[in-house]
């Protein structure tokens, strides 16, 4: 990890040479930040736990490979889950913003982690930043294109915000 400060985003360090702030702004002005629901506790282990995969029954569409996209926690809780620790009672709010960074077929369970299910493609997500105050939002399925009032919202809080 490179400790360095960025030079047009003063007290923001550099993750792997790169800002985070720089590749939000780029992605928010091109206007292709996208966003994904995702089921609590999933969505606060992604944001304030180690979880970097996240388990689909669908292949992340090319397109979305590298984007910077908004995890959004739903308004319902997967009941079958067995996660503990505090941020995972959020619901219906954006929690983080994560790099979808690749996809892969696993017929192992953990294949990449102790959060990678058997049988289901993992969603890798790096550069994760959980967000001091969840944004409240109305979810969809899939990927989906979040409106300029709740980007607006998000980016307000990732000005400083430091990359786990």
């Amino acid at each position: 990890m490179n400790a360095t400060e960025c030079p047009e985003h003063p007290g923001t360090r550099l993750i792997n040479d790169s800002c985070f702030n720089c590749a939000w702004h780029d992605l928010r002005d091109a206007q292709t930040i996208r966003a994904l629901t995702i089921r609590q506790p999933w969505a606060g282990a992604i944001a304030h736990q180690t979880k970097r995969v996240e388990n689909r029954s669908w292949k992340l569409p090319a397109k979305h490979e590298g984007a910077r996209i908004l995890i959004h926690a739903g308004a319902q809780p997967d009941r079958h889950a067995q996660v503990y620790g505090d941020h995972l009672d959020v619901y219906s709010a954006v929690v983080a913003v994560a790099t979808l960074s690749g996809c892969h077929w696993s017929d192992e369970w953990q294949c990449c982690g102790y959060w990678a299910f058997e049988k289901a493609y993992h969603w890798t997500l790096t550069d994760v930043v959980a967000l001091d105050q969840p944004v409240p939002a109305k979810g969809r399925l899939g990927i989906w294109t979040p409106d300029a009032d709740l980007i607006a919202a998000v980016t307000a809080q990732t000005e400083t915000a430091v990359t786990r």
